[in-house]
């Protein structure tokens, strides 16, 4: 007698019922309503609308031909490159040795957590990614409570309370900032208070600086500098340099951790192998940086930082309250005072909010739920990118040099923003 088995149930149970991320899911939703013929303006997927720099692409060009498998710590040139970037950026001591490269830092996040055996903190809201990497894992998930107040931002005080039951579990705590969702970043004071109740209870603090480049003001400093013994640095080349899919991170240790970048990179040794050769090999000139590089990052932050509180300003003028974001290109808008109205339309949940908003307007953000919320939470994540990275910074760097950018330059540069905030305030009405 044949024995007929159902290969769906030897799928592992930590992988079963987890949805694709939700950022690509919502950016290839918005792609194929697009190929239908929607007009969708996509602030779901939070990648960079600016072009990697030209120097930048043309090393890529120039190291084509890199062909050999490379250590799988990372080309030595690239990890001295990114040694020196955050000595000169963080004042930090490290060295090239410190430096672990990866296919971006989403993969040295998900081997992290192979290599270390440890809880996972998550103040909530959070990045959509840490908590589905930790399930597929097997390893425990808490989430840390923040308040709107306090612009959904850890306290040292909430971290405490949350260790003192169990001093001594090995633990991992993911700070994200200036923050995915929320555009947000900590004070030196905050930061100070942070690091010191992570070295009472002797945390591993993951420090996800992704965005740092893209603090407004240029002023992003790293907790590493108040607990260097304890905190590993994560960033890479998405978020300042635009090249999210060139799938280049970087994880940096102290020399207290040696033993775990190593478990790590044996890892890596029996997985990825190594990072893309002519990707490294560009990626040197990126993270040495020079007066292009600076100019690059100047009108990227001017750009990010006028649309940041222009959008800021119109959700206000809606009632849709929301932090002033201070970095990145995110905002966390809450819907709370349409709860009555959405409610009239059976809209009761966030996942429920962007669906209608998608049908209605063809407006893609992404749900409250996607961070750690509950689904009746009625706030949602708006990623502004949804513009001519290129045409910004040229219109910003000629006709705006010696101006300052204002409605003006967005009406120009940044038209599909204004058509959003157009669109979503006539829905608004319409509720």
């Amino acid at each position: 007698m044949d024995i007929q088995t159902d290969h769906r149930y030897a799928i592992n149970l930590n992988v079963r019922g987890i949805q694709p991320s939700a950022t690509l899911r919502i950016n290839e939703l918005s792609n194929q309503l697009r190929l239908e013929g929607r007009d969708i303006i996509k602030l779901g997927l939070g990648q960079s609308p600016f072009p990697v720099p030209e120097r930048v692409t043309e090393a890529l060009r120039q190291h084509a031909h890199q062909k050999d498998y490379l250590p799988v710590k990372g080309l030595k040139v690239l990890r001295e490159a990114i040694s020196g970037y955050m000595n000169r950026s963080q004042r930090t001591r490290t060295s090239w040795e410190d430096v672990l490269i990866g296919p971006g830092s989403k993969e040295l996040l998900f081997i992290l957590q192979l290599a270390y055996y440890g809880d996972l903190l998550i103040p909530r809201p959070s990045w959509v990614s840490y908590a589905p990497q930790a399930r597929i894992i097997g390893r425990s998930v808490h989430w840390l409570p923040t308040h709107a107040e306090n612009n959904w931002q850890l306290t040292a005080e909430e971290l405490d309370i949350f260790c003192r039951d169990d001093p001594t579990r090995p633990r991992i705590l993911i700070l994200n900032y200036p923050s995915n969702p929320t555009g947000c970043t900590y004070t030196d004071d905050q930061l100070l208070a942070i690091a010191n109740v992570a070295r009472k209870y002797g945390l591993i603090l993951l420090s996800d600086e992704i965005y740092g480049e893209v603090h407004f003001e240029g002023q992003h400093k790293s907790i590493a500098r108040y607990y260097p013994e304890g905190t590993i640095i994560s960033t890479g080349l998405s978020k300042w340099a635009g090249a999210g899919g060139w799938r280049l991170g970087c994880f940096i240790f102290p020399q207290e951790l040696r033993p775990l970048q190593d478990a790590m990179a044996i890892i890596a040794s029996e997985t990825y192998t190594a990072t893309s050769a002519p990707i490294q090999h560009a990626a040197v000139t990126a993270f040495e940086g020079g007066e292009d590089i600076d100019e690059y990052l100047h009108q990227s932050r001017r750009i990010l930082k006028v649309l940041g509180e222009y959008l800021h300003r119109r959700l206000e003028d809606m009632s849709i309250w929301s932090q002033r974001p201070q970095g990145g290109f995110y905002l966390f808008p809450d819907f709370c005072d349409y709860q009555d109205a959405l409610a009239k339309r059976d809209i009761k949940t966030s996942p429920a909010l962007c669906k209608a908003l998608l049908e209605d307007t063809g407006i893609a953000i992404l749900p409250a739920s996607d961070f750690g919320f509950v689904p009746d939470k009625l706030s949602a994540r708006l990623a502004f990118v949804d513009f001519d990275g290129t045409e910004a910074i040229a219109l910003a760097a000629s006709d705006f040099a010696d101006r300052t950018l204002d409605d003006t330059f967005i009406d120009q540069a940044c038209p599909r923003l204004k058509l959003a905030m157009d669109k979503l305030q006539q829905w608004l009405k319409s509720l």
